[in-house]
């Protein structure tokens, strides 16, 4: 998934991405991410948790937020998809999520995550108990990193 190809697809309730997002976290966590029989429409207009996903670039951008996510950073799916994600931190903070990033990149997932975020408006808030997983699909092949988290504490 390249950058440009993500910020031309619309993902929000893309069958095969809900496949990516849902199928990777099932095998690499061990357990779903969403109650049997949701579908892509659900996970991106209902789900009660943030739920964002970026690309493999160099400097990998989101390709996915859903409603959840958009009301948490306070960015519109337009805004949202094609930002780099690296500005979901401010600069200071971003070698700890780089760091992170990596641990997923060696172990497939991780669990318990905190991390420090900015919104849009400038606000902080940290991420509580976050899951953060590469997002394989059934081949093997890396398609990017995806987070999930439904708890956060403002600043």
């Amino acid at each position: 998934m390249t950058s440009d190809a993500a910020t031309r697809a619309d993902l929000r309730t893309d069958p095969e991405f809900f496949t990516l997002l849902t199928g990777s976290y099932a095998r690499l966590v061990g357990r779903p991410l969403v109650p049997a029989g949701t579908d892509a429409a659900w996970l991106y207009e209902d789900a009660p948790f943030v739920l964002v996903a970026h690309d493999t670039a160099d400097d990998p951008r989101f390709v996915y937020a859903n409603r959840a996510a958009q009301r948490r950073f306070g960015y519109d799916w337009d805004t949202f998809v094609g930002l780099p994600s690296r500005l979901s931190a401010e600069a200071p903070e971003r070698a700890e999520r780089q760091q992170f990033l990596d641990a997923v990149a060696a172990h497939g997932f991780m669990a318990g995550y905190r991390g420090l975020r900015v919104k849009q408006s400038g606000e902080k808030f940290w991420i509580e108990d976050g899951t953060v997983w590469q997002l394989v699909d059934a081949a093997g092949v890396l398609r990017g990193t995806a987070a999930a988290f439904s708890q956060w504490t403002d600043l």
